[in-house]
């Protein structure tokens, strides 16, 4: 995709969940959470994820257990390396649907840049399962590679 895109930021093609949102919250005087899932997107792919951080905070606190925001705001902490926060809004999103390729995908590689390999291995090794993506599979050897070397023995990998 173009430069700044989602699947440049974790080096694989992805699929971002549609954004819903229950009728209740379309009510007059509140800032939409759907205009800031579109605004923050628009930011984030013009390179600038800590305005659209800024933005999916107070829609998030409207609407905590939206997936889609969810998603938005774990790739504007990847893409501002705040890894830690990332894992956290990552982990959540795998818990809530452990088939999520993307977000399991997202999370090994959140985990691989904090050079936790080991913790990598498994979200890789499902992600690169679940989707068959080349992207996925050499990122899974990219790890275990690293994982191997830090731990100085393959046998780890078994």
């Amino acid at each position: 995709g173009p430069p700044g895109t989602l699947d440049e930021a974790i080096g694989a093609p992805v699929s971002l969940p549609p954004f819903s949102l229950p009728a209740e919250y379309a009510s007059a005087g509140a800032k939409h959470p759907a205009d800031a899932y579109q605004q923050a997107w628009s930011l984030i792919e013009a390179s600038a994820p800590l305005k659209a951080i800024e933005i999916l905070d107070p829609a998030l606190e409207l609407e905590p257990t939206s997936a889609s925001l969810r998603t938005l705001r774990a790739w504007a902490y990847f893409k501002s390396a705040q890894l830690h926060r990332a894992e956290a809004d990552l982990v959540v999103l795998v818990e809530e649907s452990p088939t999520d390729v993307w977000a399991r995908f997202a999370l090994g590689r959140v985990l691989e840049r904090q050079s936790r390999y080991a913790d990598a291995l498994p979200h890789l090794r499902l992600a690169a399962v679940m989707s068959g993506d080349v992207e996925h599979e050499a990122t899974l050897l990219r790890v275990e590679r690293r994982l191997a070397e830090t731990e100085g023995s393959i046998d780890t990998l078994r």
